[in-house]
């Protein structure tokens, strides 16, 4: 990089959703970037284990997480992660909030949270979070 000694230890991690939507100039420059790594959608299993992990200390009820995880097949991880933060703030809403207790996430404020996203309003936070619509998500194999 310009301004750089050679010497230099300096390591830039770039992430997006969206790697068809990078600028040119960074993609097809050589020496703009030694390294890309594909980390494919989240699987079934993987978005399981996402779910797990993004909720925290929210006590979420999972009673119709296989109809979630049926109904998430290609989203990304920050897809997930979103759904969970929307899962709580209508749990929060909804008065299920006691003190300094764990928020209390009722299955039907996930179904909620999830029908929102997935709703054709709000197609533009489909794209920021980087959700692929399932019949164009592509099958690496």
């Amino acid at each position: 990089m310009d301004g750089l000694d050679e010497d230099a230890d300096v390591v830039f991690v770039l992430t997006t959703n969206r790697a068809d939507l990078l600028e040119p100039a960074l993609t097809q420059r050589p020496g703009r970037v030694d390294q890309a790594v594909h980390i494919g959608l989240p699987g079934r299993d993987d978005r399981r284990r996402l779910i797990d992990l993004y909720r925290g200390r929210l006590e979420v009820d999972l009673s119709r997480l296989e109809d979630v995880l049926d109904r998430t097949e290609g989203v990304t991880a920050s897809f997930l992660k979103e759904l969970l933060r929307r899962s709580a703030v209508l749990a929060v809403e909804e008065g299920l909030v006691d003190g300094g207790e764990p928020v209390q996430v009722a299955a039907e404020m996930l179904d909620r949270a999830l029908a929102d996203l997935l709703d054709d309003r709000n197609e533009m936070t489909r794209t920021v979070l980087g959700f692929r619509d399932p019949g164009q998500v592509e099958v690496d194999g």
